[in-house]
């Protein structure tokens, strides 16, 4: 099965306010984001958004449609791994290739699965059908009682894990801040803290000694994730593991040299960055160093499906990132990703990606289509 064509619906749509307490001020207002399809001469499409909550994806498209769209016409869809290979002979190593390659790599799962009338996961190998999830918003309070409500909102919800953004909060007030959140919510909540790679040495060291006594189960990009003497330091003198990196710039073999220095414990990984087929080789190379590799979220509603069939193929994942709210990153398909009554995901059961498209929303909210 060849792909004949390639097309981006250019969508312009409504992100809900958000108030950040950190350098990004805030989330909100009117985005372009962009449904890609990917037509085969069998007749069989395959479907990823595009974008994010955080602003237009025009730099997206244009990769997509000029970068790519040339390599990817008349390949046959099984072609995967000769995509990923040449990546960086595309655009150079970097963020912009691989975020825009990775819409074009899920559309390719989707027509795989849906050729084979398979879910992805079955494609990839299925170890589960259920991943629990961690409930987590961007850093909107600044001072430790609105985590507290937070996390008891979050508790009251059902959830059982809340990953905290402090933002700009000091030290003195995050230290303060995750003791209170641990009394109120009790020893049953699994807690994380991630400041987005906002602290030195110094004060990583400080507050993850406060972690350390509140028992919480991960920190999350204390530092800069190629400050590699803060993290061997950070990694030998908590108990708290560190997390990383959802940074934009750290890709597959960034995560690979981590597994050569031996720290940190737990790296980070998203279909946003490395499609299914580079998500699932770096759960794989983690998986041998008896590593995890936890998934961030991808962004959109396919992309964070892509993650779903990543997480439901491996064991080395312990959660789904579950972001609030909902509706900044979720958009152009008939039916979301949802919890169970349990709390839990369960495996997408229907062909690829197993999503429909919403194309009574995306017509009304379309302002352009391109053509690759």
């Amino acid at each position: 099965m060849k792909v004949t064509g390639i097309s981006i619906d250019v969508v312009e749509r409504q992100v809900p306010d958000v108030r950040i307490h950190d350098h990004r001020g805030g989330i909100g207002g009117t985005v372009r984001n962009g449904v890609l399809r990917i037509q085969t001469d069998e007749g069989v499409e395959g479907h990823c958004t595009v974008g994010d909550r955080a602003g237009d994806a025009d730099a997206l498209f244009n990769r997509i449609t000029q970068d790519l769209a040339p390599r990817v016409i008349g390949m046959d869809i099984g072609d995967r791994e000769r995509l990923w290979s040449e990546l960086e002979s595309i655009g150079g190593h970097g963020a912009p290739v691989h975020a825009a390659w990775s819409c074009i790599d899920a559309a390719l799962w989707d027509i795989a699965g849906k050729a084979a009338g398979q879910p992805i996961h079955r494609l990839l190998g299925t170890a589960r059908t259920e991943a629990p999830v961690y409930a987590t918003y961007p850093p909107r309070h600044s001072d430790a009682a609105g985590f507290v409500s937070e996390g008891l909102e979050l508790q009251s919800q059902g959830f059982s894990a809340y990953k905290i953004h402090p933002g700009a909060m000091a030290t003195k007030g995050v230290v303060e801040m995750v003791g209170k959140v641990r009394e109120a919510v009790g020893p049953e909540m699994t807690l994380m803290l991630d400041p987005n790679n906002g602290y030195d040495l110094r004060k990583a060291l400080e507050i993850g000694r406060a972690l350390d006594a509140n028992d919480f189960y991960w920190f999350e990009d204390p530092v800069l994730w190629n400050d590699f003497e803060a993290i061997r330091e950070l990694s030998g003198r908590l108990d708290t593991p560190l997390a990383m990196s959802d940074t934009a710039a750290f890709l597959f073999r960034e995560a690979a040299h981590y597994v050569k220095l031996g720290y940190p414990r737990i790296v980070r990984g998203t279909a946003r960055k490395l499609g299914i087929t580079g998500l699932k080789k770096l759960c794989g190379l983690l998986e041998g160093f008896g590593m995890n590799c936890e998934i961030g979220l991808a962004g959109n509603s396919l992309l964070n499906a892509a993650n779903l069939h990543v997480i439901m193929s491996i064991t080395n994942c312990d959660y789904f990132e579950y972001w609030l709210p909902l509706a900044a990153h979720q958009w152009g398909v008939q039916e979301e990703i949802k919890l169970n009554e349990r709390g839990v995901l369960e495996a997408p059961m229907r062909p690829g990606l197993g999503f429909d498209l919403d194309e009574e929303w995306i017509a009304s909210h379309r302002v352009a289509t391109l053509e690759g």
